[in-house]
């Protein structure tokens, strides 16, 4: 048997502020730090050996995975940074708060573009400060690559191609993965075969890590490690 870890990043500093975040490379919150050490504290307790770590670009889950590591007296050098990993974009919703965007458009919009399949919000300008193109950390990104919005079906294909092409082989060996909620819940959507409206209610705790089992490369069991925030809707 081999084990798949995921862990969405702890609170960041627009998690704190109710905005919506997505390509903007935000920090950790002091909360958020203590999350991921708390993480690193309940992955180490489970006692195994794992091989590989990735995280995605975003600072924020790219510390999580060290603050992690660091708990777990293991060296942050092997971590394996993957763009795709990012968190879903969120077009012109980025950096607005959501609360207020639910008075202004009402709620069942604001949630059909949160959660729903393949409804993405209108682009971001390319002239916003906050357009992936105008943010350092993905300057070694091609132009192309960049989007100025997604659904989650968009967030899907890219997760999926890249865990297919990166992660999937090495399930043979235990795998920590540092990510985000739209991006671990592409991965939970295709790992447990969910269909379109399941996932639209997933959710995804902050600093949780969420333990996936395999037995020859089928999913046997998965649990929260902190029981105190699981979350209910991945039964086995």
């Amino acid at each position: 048997m081999s084990h798949l870890i995921l862990v969405r990043h702890g609170q960041s500093e627009w998690n704190l502020q109710n905005r919506f975040t997505g390509w903007v490379d935000v920090d950790l919150t002091a909360q958020g730090k203590l999350e991921a050490c708390k993480a690193g504290e309940l992955i180490k307790d489970l006692n195994i050996n794992i091989s590989y770590f990735y995280s995605s670009y975003q600072k924020r889950a790219h510390e999580t995975l060290k603050l992690i590591l660091n708990t777990m007296r293991i060296k942050n050098d092997k971590i394996l940074k993957a763009w795709e990993l990012n968190e879903r974009h969120y077009g012109e919703l980025t950096g607005l708060n959501k609360d207020e965007m639910k008075k202004k458009y009402g709620e069942e919009k604001i949630f059909k573009f949160r959660r729903s399949w393949d409804i993405p919000p209108e682009p971001l300008s390319k002239n916003n400060p906050y357009h992936p193109s105008n943010i350092e950390t993905y300057n070694d990104i091609p132009r192309e690559k960049l989007p100025d919005t997604e659904s989650l079906k968009d967030t899907y294909e890219r997760v999926i191609k890249y865990y297919l092409d990166n992660i999937k082989n090495n399930l043979n060996k235990n795998i920590l993965i540092a990510a985000h909620g739209n991006s671990i819940r592409a991965l939970c959507k295709y790992l447990f075969d969910l269909d379109n409206q399941i996932i639209s209610k997933l959710e995804i705790p902050t600093g949780n890590p969420l333990l996936i089992t395999f037995d020859n490369n089928n999913v046997k069991e998965a649990k929260y490690l902190d029981f105190s925030r699981a979350k209910d809707l991945i039964k086995f």
